[in-house]
């Protein structure tokens, strides 16, 4: 039996799953303690029209977050070592700027600042996929609508700061 076949029968998989799973939750719980989108101050910001209706983010982001998760778990168990601790890593950092975001739009009320995170989860998406991408194909293929919506939420967070 391999490392990996004996992992896999000591319960590797449920617990590396578990791990990404638990991870991201504490991610997204973290980044919606900040949004209050009936706020005055969010209600007063001129917005583009194509932003979706409020509903549509809380619709979207729950499976995008369940794909994250999942892309964790599985990319975690095709690797072993330090390079297994790269790739927790690049996950772990990923949703810490994702969760800061929030907290640097909603919060703060900062749209400037808001955009300055949300590139700097655009740039750690580019990077996670092209690191989960050489170990773990499967992986990186789940995390591309994740980084399109980011990159969309980016765009979205560019427009309201030129309106504003």
């Amino acid at each position: 039996m391999t490392f990996s076949e004996e992992d896999e029968a000591r319960g590797g998989r449920w617990r590396r799953y578990g791990a990404a799973a638990a991870a991201v939750t504490v991610a997204a719980a973290a980044g919606a303690a900040a949004v209050d989108p009936d706020s005055a101050w969010y209600r007063s910001l001129r917005k583009p029209s194509w932003q979706p209706p409020p509903w549509a983010f809380g619709a979207v982001w729950t499976p995008l977050y369940a794909t994250v998760a999942f892309a964790g778990g599985h990319a975690l168990g095709r690797t072993r070592g330090p390079e297994r601790v790269r790739v927790a890593a690049g996950f772990g950092v990923n949703l810490a700027l994702n969760a800061g975001w929030t907290w640097l739009f909603y919060r703060c009320h900062n749209t400037r600042a808001g955009l300055a995170g949300t590139l700097a989860l655009d740039l750690s998406n580019a990077s996670l996929l092209r690191r989960t991408a050489r170990v773990d194909p499967t992986a990186a293929r789940a995390l591309l609508p994740y980084t399109a919506w980011c990159a969309f939420a980016t765009a979205l967070n560019a427009a309201i700061l030129r309106r504003n």
